[in-house]
């Protein structure tokens, strides 16, 4: 089965009476526009999303009909987990972690980052409170903006510490 785009939400299929068929993915598959996986009960699926970055998030509907309801699942993986306790703290900690390119997610005001042993020791001998969890990464932070300032208008970094020193 090819899936070229998605079908809607679990959401928009309440009360029907198909049980969905789970296609899980793990956080870093949701963004990819060619993949080749399997359902729950075995079914094999190719989804070519040929114009764009499909941005898959937990309950997207791929496939629907009488009978098929395909939803994305996204599984659990290890994590870095860090509760910032004030807005200079959250901008370090997005400073440290996007000085190395990582993803970086957002959810219950903690940031989380896939586990990579390296950073989870630097920011344990930072003296963050860091945790390491299994957990679901749902909500990526994005930016719109470059992410290294140019000229005289300062770095990102420093306009945000410049708005927690107010």
């Amino acid at each position: 089965m090819i899936i070229r785009e998605k079908a809607g939400h679990i959401t928009d299929y309440e009360g029907l009476d198909i049980t969905p068929d789970w296609l899980d993915l793990e956080w870093f598959e949701t963004r990819k526009r060619i993949l080749h996986k399997k359902t729950s009960r075995g079914l094999v699926v190719s989804m070519k999303f040929l114009a764009e970055s499909p941005e898959i998030t937990e309950g997207d509907v791929l496939y629907a009909d009488a009978e098929w309801l395909i939803v994305a699942r996204v599984l659990p993986c290890d994590c870095i987990v860090v509760k910032p306790g004030s807005l200079f703290e959250t901008a370090s900690l997005c400073y440290e972690i996007g000085n190395k390119h990582l993803p970086l997610f957002f959810e219950d005001d903690a940031l989380l980052v896939p586990f990579e042993m390296p950073l989870y020791r630097l920011l344990t001998a930072q003296g963050y409170a860091v945790l390491r969890e299994d957990r679901k990464l749902l909500h990526p932070l994005k930016t719109t903006v470059s992410p290294h300032g140019s000229g005289s208008s300062g770095s990102l970094f420093s306009k945000i510490m410049q708005l927690t020193n107010s």
